[in-house]
């Protein structure tokens, strides 16, 4: 042990003096240059050579570092055995006079474990971790002792001159004064409240010393460059709770989009969602600590040994990274590749909230390694994570594909999304293959055919150039397809909810429709007998149901018989959109079954297909020749125009349509001065708005508005109190007649 120590030393002495050496054979390659420069006739042999001698040096300097390295290890490993010896010699002498029982022994993995979490709540930290702590402190004191031997042998005017944003001036210390000392000499508010340093226009740490005369900025959580550092230091803190909770190696963790996330490698394992709040709690933990954020540079090739227990790294390393040196950050127990900057330690984060989690890839290659993506948001204080989530409320809120589900909620239907392509020997095992291949889009992959969806469940992508039809007939559309599993003594009762929930979406629209059921055609899969069955329960769920309904033989889909549903619109026209499919057969091809309530456990279930607008783009087709661009107001594109009687009631009518713009109405206002007020109604009704509102001197000393309609109906001035919530109810309550209504 003495040996390896006085090694130790030697290398690290012989290690400080090629230090110097390199400074000062640099300082002379660029004395020899300038000096060439001015003097172009001496010799050009000096320069290059010293260079290849301060390459040479710098080698070698990187063979000792190594060689320090592993030799401090071993002293430390001999010096912790050798005390670990020496603890239980007393602790057996102790229970020797004392007659007591030895307690159980503890590895130096728990000793790890008591380090990096106090409390105990992670039971298994990896086992890299141990080693990486060991390996960063030995760099963090090679670093150390060089500053120290700079500062003997350097220069000792060192003093440097900081010009602060604002105009003041702080006298500093290169290679000691941090950027967080200047903030706290302005203000101590100033210096808690500043994320991050700017320094001659460069992210600088806060607690990086400054290493020369320098302009610096002082950015706090306003900016955008110190909220993206802020998020990529609460993204180390994800990081370090990732680590200790799954022991996966970690990818990468970019800021941005209004908070952080980072990528973990698993292997085999996937992050619940149920997990969360747990990651949370611990990421909180991490905060109250108040890790320090530190910052070491450090060569490539010692970061690969660091690093050598994780792939992800060693790729960045040797792909990404161009120089001969890099960066590492540590905060408790997590040792990370990284530029930087960072805040001063985990406890500048005051909020965090983790909230969502996804799958990624490394380098988002779909070939590459499949990664586990948690997302999360920090803030400064309480009141603007609250912000946050209330904003992510009312996005929720007004996110368009809550309008359909509401209805479907309602009825207990979950959305499902399905692959736009599959094997051919899925088609073929439902029976598409056999009845619809010849009009399918087929390609080869691997010596096995694929072929896009033939039949909308839930999606068709190709339709025949010559079936094609302005909105009716689309290359491709969306439809919104549902399938409900039930037992043969559901079916009368779950084809009735069907029914009720046509009748309820197409009354809402004014349409009357026709009801056809669709029998067995000549091509059908399966027994005649459970087709038979089949349309015996259709007909009884027509017959309760009440409406006129006809039969229309011969007609049923291959798999089963169908209730089809034509819409009659305001021209008397028919469409075909709505269906509802009875399907025995899929479940008996595809092997589906249920337990019964006698326990057979090999019973079929039925499916049936429902389609209450069929394809969405025929539908909306469908629509604006029925109302002949005449929309009901709750679906109006154009609801309200506000036109004031003269130019003086111009400020007037904008303030009124920003009002009810606000309230969530389509308000526009005319300024045209061009046109008279009379053209000016004539024009908005010619443009089908449902309401407009006429203005002038009297209704803004009421607070009111002279409400007329596209038809001409004058309801008179009425105050804006008063037609705002009149506007709401008829939005609400999705009238067909508003304007007669209002």
């Amino acid at each position: 042990m003495a040996a390896e120590a006085l090694a130790a030393e030697a290398v690290a002495s012989r290690l400080a003096r090629q230090e110097e050496d390199i400074r000062w054979l640099w300082a002379e390659v660029h004395r020899l240059r300038d000096e060439q420069l001015n003097a172009p006739d001496r010799c050009q042999a000096e320069g290059p050579c010293l260079t290849r001698e301060v390459a040479q040096l710098r080698a070698e300097n990187r063979e000792l570092r190594h060689r320090l390295y592993r030799l401090r290890l071993c002293l430390a490993e001999e010096l912790s055995h050798q005390a670990r010896l020496e603890s239980a010699a007393r602790a057996e002498a102790g229970r020797e006079a004392a007659g007591a029982q030895p307690p159980p022994s503890q590895s130096p993995e728990e000793d790890v474990k008591k380090e990096i979490d106090p409390d105990n709540e992670v039971k298994n930290p990896p086992n890299f971790m141990k080693e990486r702590l060991k390996f960063f402190e030995i760099l963090k004191k090679d670093h150390q002792l060089l500053l120290a031997i700079s500062e003997k042998k350097g220069d000792t005017s060192n003093v440097i001159t900081v010009r602060v944003a604002d105009g003041r001036i702080v006298k500093g210390e290169a290679w000691k004064t941090t950027p967080y000392q200047v903030a706290a000499e302005i203000s101590q508010e100033l210096a808690e409240t500043t994320v991050v340093a700017k320094v001659n226009g460069e992210l600088w740490d806060l607690n990086r010393p400054l290493e020369g005369d320098a302009t610096v900025e002082l950015l706090t959580f306003e900016d955008e460059e110190a909220q993206a550092v802020y998020w990529h230091s609460s993204a180390h803190i994800l990081g370090e709770a990732l680590e200790l909770h799954y022991g996966g190696l970690l990818c990468c963790s970019p800021p941005g989009g209004g908070g952080f996330h980072y990528d973990v490698y698993l292997e085999d394992r996937a992050v619940s969602s149920a997990e969360l709040p747990v990651l949370q709690s611990m990421c909180q933990a991490i905060i109250k600590e108040q890790q320090p954020f530190e910052r070491l540079e450090v060569s490539t090739e010692v970061l690969l040994d660091l690093f050598k227990y994780d792939k992800f790294k060693c790729r960045i390393l040797k792909e990404k990274v161009a120089t001969p040196t890099t960066t590492v950050y540590r905060c408790g127990p997590l040792v990370e590749l990284c530029k930087g900057p960072h805040i001063r330690h985990t406890g500048n984060i005051k909020v965090i909230k983790i909230f969502k989690n996804s799958l990624a890839y490394w380098a988002d290659n779909p070939e590459m390694e499949m990664l586990q993506r948690v997302y999360g948001v920090s803030f400064p204080d309480e009141q603007q994570m609250a912000a946050w989530e209330e904003l992510q409320e009312e996005a929720r809120a007004r996110d368009h594909r809550t309008i359909g589900k509401e209805q479907h909620h309602q009825r207990n239907f979950k959305e499902v999304l399905s692959p736009n392509m599959y094997s051919c020997k899925l088609w073929e095992a439902s029976g598409h293959w056999q009845h619809y291949s010849e009009n399918m889009f087929t390609f080869d992959i691997d010596k096995d055919t694929f072929a896009l969806k033939p039949m909308n469940c839930p999606g068709h992508w190709n339709e025949p150039s010559g079936a094609l039809s302005g909105l009716t007939c689309v290359r491709r559309f969306q439809q919104d397809d549902a399938h409900i599993f039930c037992t043969v003594g559901q079916i009368e009762e779950e084809i009735k909810g069907c029914l009720q929930f046509l009748q309820s979406v197409y009354s809402t629209f004014g349409f009357s429709f026709q009801l056809n059921l669709s029998t067995r055609p000549e091509n059908f899969l399966g027994k005649t007998e459970l087709w038979d069955e089949a349309e015996k329960q259709l007909q009884n769920s027509l017959m309760e149901f009440g409406k006129p309904w006809k039969i229309n033989a011969g007609d049923g889909a291959f798999y089963g018989p169908k209730i089809d549903v034509e819409i009659k619109d305001a021209l008397g026209r028919y469409h075909q959109c709505a269906t509802i499919q009875l399907d025995f057969q899929l479940p008996i091809r595809f092997n589906l079954t249920y337990v019964s309530k006698d326990g057979d456990d090999k019973k079929n279930p039925v499916i049936i297909h429902q389609a209450i607008l069929g394809s969405v783009e025929r539908m909306i087709a469908i629509l604006s020749e029925n109302y002949g661009g005449k929309w009901p107001f709750w679906l109006s594109p154009r609801q309200v125009m506000v036109i004031p009687v003269g130019p003086t009631c111009e400020k007037y009518a904008l303030q009124i349509s920003s009002d009810f713009f606000e309230e969530g109405f389509m308000a526009d206002v005319d300024l045209d001065r061009g046109c008279t007020l009379n053209n000016k109604i004539r024009n908005a009704q010619l443009a089908q708005y449902n309401f407009i509102f006429v203005v002038g001197e009297k209704e803004e000393t009421n607070n009111a508005v002279n409400v007329r309609t596209r038809d001409n109906k004058i309801h008179g001035e009425i105050s804006v109190i008063s037609t705002i919530d009149k506007l709401k109810n008829l939005k609400q309550s999705r009238t067909l007649n508003a304007e007669e209504e209002f």
